[in-house]
């Protein structure tokens, strides 16, 4: 049974009765005192230093997911980062192919633009969709299923004989393909203990940030040698090396601990990697929660006021952008003054990429600051809201981003003046991402998966309006009138952040989770 950690009065820490539903506004993470121990007298197991408390408390299995060596780990989450890449990748790989396939179809190319657009909203459908499988079934078998299908799905659009035919495989994909930036928090949460999160959230959260600039990148430098068909073909082979990975490499991490549960079959080799992958196992297993069950959790986390404000008034306003950038600017650079090229634009996508690593290396440093800094001052106690100081510097740089990016647009300024804007964009989204998915996943540590599709939800959600309204916004008012506006949004969301800050602990109390799922 799982235990919280709570600090005693004489500055020792105790294991308190399982609050799988928590009310209580910090967390005991270090001890500052005597050797934490159990109720029952029993050392409790620390990190590395020798006084971080392990949270959750691992058990006595090796097949307990927090027992895992640390190779293993590193394994599987290498093979969620790379499903997680392709995510969003895939969608916008097709987005310096639009000049090309407007030719193909005989249409304009905002018009073949929106190709994009109800693939990007049906990400955050699929999403929802996708936890309930997950809760049930077991993380593995739709990691591996939304890989599989992805890849029969781009060949099919690679082959589409008509627009209508290519835009509606392109809408699937966004459904079946979004999973591993839902169910990353799922398994973070399963191998990682407490205190390893943030690092872990920045690592997947930078890959799917990264491949909205990298796919595009990859694209457009192929669209300069082979056609816009064989381009989708290449595609189609990435998602293929992604679930012969996940065949290779993956394993489940969902472990069920409650002493009523059941495990996992216990067949080993070729027949227990089938029985994991295809799903059959998870099937079998009892205790889990039903489909209909989780997806009534998620609307009800959903609504809940210190995930809708974070997520929606914030997250949403803050990232939607990101789409448009990625969309608007590949085609506003093809006219005069920049008359950029295919290879020329396709080398453009660099900018924003770059701007993923530089965000993963400072919120890497950045989070850990933040949740140590606030651990040395409090004896040990954390409180979830501290996560969100490091949207703070994320929320400046993307204002100052978005402007920048307007006036080089509207004046013509220098290229490089657009690259760091994009650039800098990136950077604070990566920071932003972190931070919120750590602090949902704080917030209700059992329900890692749910929380992650809700604002994954919101962001999608974002990016698909952006689609139908980008170009005509920047036609009408012009680039600077435009991404000043669109900064100006993004300094209004900022203030549920700092609601959040101020009531979040109040509204912990008020909306505790619903009873934990596994």
């Amino acid at each position: 049974m799982d235990k919280a950690i709570e600090a005693g009065p004489t500055g020792t820490y105790t294991i308190q009765p399982e609050i799988k539903t928590p009310t209580d506004k910090e967390t005991a993470i270090e001890s500052t005192g005597s050797t934490p121990l159990s109720e029952t007298g029993n050392e409790l197991r620390t990190a590395a230093d020798g006084k971080t408390i392990l949270i959750p408390q691992p058990s006595n299995d090796p097949d307990d997911p927090l027992n895992w060596s640390p190779a293993k780990k590193r394994c599987i989450l290498g093979v969620l980062c790379v499903a997680a890449l392709l995510t969003d990748w895939g969608m916008t790989w097709g987005a310096p192919l639009f000049q090309a396939q407007a030719v193909t179809w005989k249409m304009s190319v905002q018009n073949v633009s929106a190709s994009l657009s109800g693939g990007i909203f049906l990400q955050g459908a699929g999403g929802l969709f996708a936890v309930p499988l997950t809760q049930r079934f077991g993380r593995l078998p739709v990691l591996f299923w939304s890989q599989f299908l992805s890849c029969i799905i781009v060949i099919a659009a690679s082959l589409a004989p008509t627009y209508a035919g290519f835009t509606a495989c392109r809408t699937i994909q966004g459904i079946v393909n979004t999973a591993p930036q839902i169910i990353g928090l799922s398994i973070i949460h399963d191998m990682y203990f407490f205190h390893q999160h943030a690092r872990k959230i920045n690592i997947w959260g930078a890959s799917f940030l990264l491949g909205p600039y990298l796919g595009p990148f990859i694209s457009g430098m192929i669209i300069t040698k082979l056609d816009w068909r064989a381009d989708f073909g290449i595609l189609a082979a990435f998602y293929g090396f992604s679930f012969i990975l996940i065949i290779l490499l993956g394993d489940e991490t969902l472990y069920d601990r409650g002493e009523e549960k059941q495990q996992l079959t216990s067949t080993t080799g070729v027949v227990r990697k089938l029985q994991l992958l295809s799903g059959f196992a998870g099937a079998r297993a009892k205790g889990r929660p039903s489909v209909i069950t989780s997806f009534l959790h998620t609307l009800s986390i959903g609504i809940r006021p210190h995930v809708f404000l974070i997520s929606f008034t914030f997250y949403m306003l803050a990232n939607m952008w990101a789409v448009g950038l990625a969309t608007t600017i590949p085609v506003l650079v093809h006219p005069p003054p920049y008359e950029f090229g295919p290879k020329a634009t396709a080398l453009l996508y660099l900018a924003p990429a770059i701007g993923a690593f530089v965000g993963e290396a400072w919120g890497h440093f950045f989070n850990e600051f933040i949740f140590r800094s606030y651990l040395r001052r409090h004896n040990g106690k954390w409180l979830p809201e501290q996560r969100l100081w490091a949207v703070y510097p994320s929320v400046i740089v993307t204002v100052c981003a978005l402007v920048l990016i307007g006036q080089c647009l509207e004046r013509g300024l220098h290229w490089v003046g657009l690259a760091f804007g994009w650039a800098m964009y990136n950077v604070a989204a990566v920071t932003a991402t972190v931070a919120i998915s750590a602090y949902v996943l704080d917030c209700f540590p059992y329900h890692a998966a749910l929380v992650s599709s809700i604002v994954n939800f919101w962001r999608t959600t974002g990016g698909f309006c952006v689609v139908y309204f980008q170009f005509k916004w920047v036609e009408h008012n012009g680039a600077a009138v435009t991404f000043g506006c669109q900064a100006a949004i993004v300094a209004g969301g900022f203030l549920g952040v700092i609601a959040t800050q101020i009531w979040g602990p109040k509204w912990r109390e008020m909306f505790p989770p619903p009873a934990a799922e596994n």
